[in-house]
């Protein structure tokens, strides 16, 4: 470790303190503060290593028991230590790893008996960028001072570099660093701008300009007075989060608007992730803090949606701020002020609680104390299967001794419509079809005994792309509270038919339940919006029919019995490499869709059609599957 310690003799000397600057390279594994004690000790003494600039000013605190960093500042948790003897060597060193730029500072060490305070040494630390080892030896060369110098301004462009600053979530502040050997004149402008062109924060005619800055950054970020004079122009932003991952470039101007410096940092703010199964009881968003935090301010969880999820003020919850999307399924620790635990439990996770969520602490007057983001994944297992299959079985399976007055209820999310659907529902020890909604009437079958097996499985029988969404299991006890709640995600494939040019028929398949309603309407859609086939009261009906089509398909063997047997297969006369395409049968009650599935036909021509100019067309196409689901409230 190379480490340039330079003793600065002060031309006042303090009786306790002799001031020292301290200079190391980030990078490097550690640096030392030196501090040494000769005098009386007396009982119960704390030594105390503190920052004045910062809140909590704590760095490191030790007594007779041991480290006690419970206020810790947290940019420097996990990074300091002193010696284990420390009270009675009287070595109280501060050994700091990993120093970063944001550590430079001035540091004092104290000792204290609960009583008074003495003041034994004040160290100002400098962490400086590691200096390029070419530019070193230019300078090193006293003949090249003068012409490196000329070289290093007018070529001042060739060093900008993209500095890295990897930090995580819920730290106070971090620093971007920007420092510059071009001197800057009074009327020099700084800016600091995101990759989106969006102002961060702007210096100029020796003051903030925080008329210019973006509403996203405001009160967020701050550099350092006089900057020209230092050349330092980092700029620290305040409490990032996710959202700050970005990159941020830094420009100085010269009164006439010309470039002087230009360097960009890359700032990755680390957000902690937290994975679980759909099916768990509940998840538990981590967020815990050494801060000591004041009984009146307010805990706030919120979504990246802006949802409220969760509010704790007055030490109490409050539910009616809460978004009703969460009202009911979180919860936060007891006396969480106390111990520091602001995390956030999530009962019955499901897939729509995949989300970033945002911890956020408030004080009396409204400013951020503290904020950290969590990830959270909900995985859902899958159920893949082909078109065309009798049944398909959607598993859900528990441990759980489950009384016999218990409620189970199977749930879909059918993306065209604003409501979740029953598709099964089983109570009292038995099914209620009545409860159903008649899109999975007659196609649903759940295991006997299953509140003895544990096996809540659903049977849904003839699935096709149709069916492809999330379903929910939920078991219900007696007065209404959740039991368990599982998600499963079916995905169907599409039906592929091919048939070669030339063929006297092709079948596009599908087949449903049987003895479906009388007043059922079977549609068929081709790709470009023209109808195929509709069979309604009993019969064809031709005239709705596109003349593309006309008196080339049918459906069935000779159209009797078609909603009894449940064989809505449609069979097309004469296929051509223009019939290729997807198609869509849906079946429609009082302008209710309660069956719909895609076949993709591919028509295989026997030679490529050539025009005059060359080009060979490809009469192939496909389409939006949106008319299907049209309104159909004339039927």
């Amino acid at each position: 470790m190379k480490i340039l310690v330079v003793f600065l003799l002060l031309l006042k000397v303090s009786q306790h303190a002799l001031a020292v600057l301290v200079e190391v390279n980030e990078g490097e594994r550690s640096v030392l503060l030196l501090c040494l004690y000769s005098g009386f000790i007396h009982e119960d003494p704390a030594v105390m290593w503190t920052r004045e600039d910062l809140d909590p000013k704590s760095v490191h605190l030790r007594g007779e028991g041991g480290d006690d960093l419970r206020g810790q500042n947290q940019r420097y948790s996990g990074r300091t230590s002193m010696r284990s003897d420390a009270l009675d060597s009287g070595d109280f060193s501060l050994t700091l790893r990993n120093p970063q730029l944001t550590d430079s500072g001035s540091y004092t060490c104290s000792i204290s008996d609960g009583r008074q305070e003495q003041r034994l040494r004040d160290i100002q630390l400098q962490v400086k960028e590691p200096f390029p080892s070419w530019v070193k030896a230019l300078l090193v060369l006293p003949f090249l001072l003068l012409v490196s110098g000329g070289l290093l301004f007018h070529f001042r462009h060739c060093f900008m570099s993209v500095y890295k600053v990897e930090v995580d979530s819920g730290v106070e502040s971090v620093q971007l660093p920007c420092k510059t050997i071009v001197h800057l004149l009074k009327d020099a402008k700084v800016e600091w701008k995101d990759r989106d062109s969006r102002k961060v924060h702007v210096y100029q005619s020796s003051s903030d300009q925080p008329g210019e800055q973006d509403d996203f950054y405001r009160d967020r970020t701050k550099v350092k007075r006089n900057l020209q004079k230092i050349g330092d122009l980092s700029l620290t932003l305040k409490h990032p989060t996710g959202r700050d991952t970005n990159t941020y470039t830094c420009t100085a101007y010269n009164k006439r608007g010309n470039i002087l410096m230009k360097k960009e940092v890359l700032l990755t703010v680390r957000v902690p992730q937290v994975e679980v199964e759909s099916g768990v009881e509940y998840v538990q968003l981590p967020l815990k803090t050494t801060l000591h935090l004041p009984e009146d301010v307010k805990v706030e969880w919120m979504d990246r949606n802006h949802r409220k999820v969760h509010v704790y003020q007055n030490d109490s919850d409050e539910p009616e701020e809460q978004d009703d999307f969460y009202r009911g399924w979180t919860k936060m620790n007891e006396d969480l002020l106390r111990t520091g635990d602001l995390s956030l439990t999530l009962k019955y996770p499901r897939e729509g609680d995949t989300n970033t969520y945002i911890c956020t602490v408030y004080s009396r007057e409204g400013n951020i104390l503290l904020r950290k983001q969590v990830e959270l994944k909900v995985r859902v297992p899958q159920v893949e299967v082909e078109s065309g299959e009798a049944s398909v079985q959607l598993p859900c399976r528990t441990t759980e001794n489950l009384p016999e007055d218990v409620k189970v209820e199977w749930m879909d999310s059918y993306i065209f419509y604003k409501y979740n659907r029953k598709v099964h529902v089983y109570q009292n020890g038995s099914d209620e079809p009545e409860e159903q909604d008649q899109a999975y009437r007659d196609r649903t079958m759940m295991n006997e005994d299953l509140l003895k097996t544990g096996d809540l499985s659903l049977t849904l029988k003839y699935p096709t792309d149709g069916d492809n969404c999330t379903y929910t299991c939920t078991v219900y006890n007696r007065e209404g509270n959740i039991l368990m709640r599982k998600q499963v995600e079916l995905k169907v494939k599409v039906c592929q038919v091919e048939v070669e040019e030339g063929a006297e028929s092709v079948q596009l398949p599908f087949k449903t339940t049987e003895n479906l309603p009388q007043a059922t309407k079977v549609v068929c859609w081709h790709n470009s919006y023209r109808t195929v086939y509709i069979y309604q009261h009993g019969a064809d009906q031709p005239d709705e029919q596109d003349r593309f089509y006309r008196d080339r398909t049918k459906m069935n063997k000779d159209n009797k019995d078609l909603l009894k047997t449940g064989d809505l297969s449609l069979t097309l006369k004469q296929p051509t490499e223009r019939d290729s395409g997807e198609y869509r049968c849906g079946v429609w009650i009082h302008g209710y869709i309660i069956r719909y599935k895609t076949v993709l036909l591919k028509v295989k021509g026997r030679a490529q059609v050539q025009d005059q100019t060359g080009i060979i067309r490809n009469r192939s196409s496909s389409i939006d599957p949106t008319p299907l689901m049209a309104d159909q409230s004339d039927l």
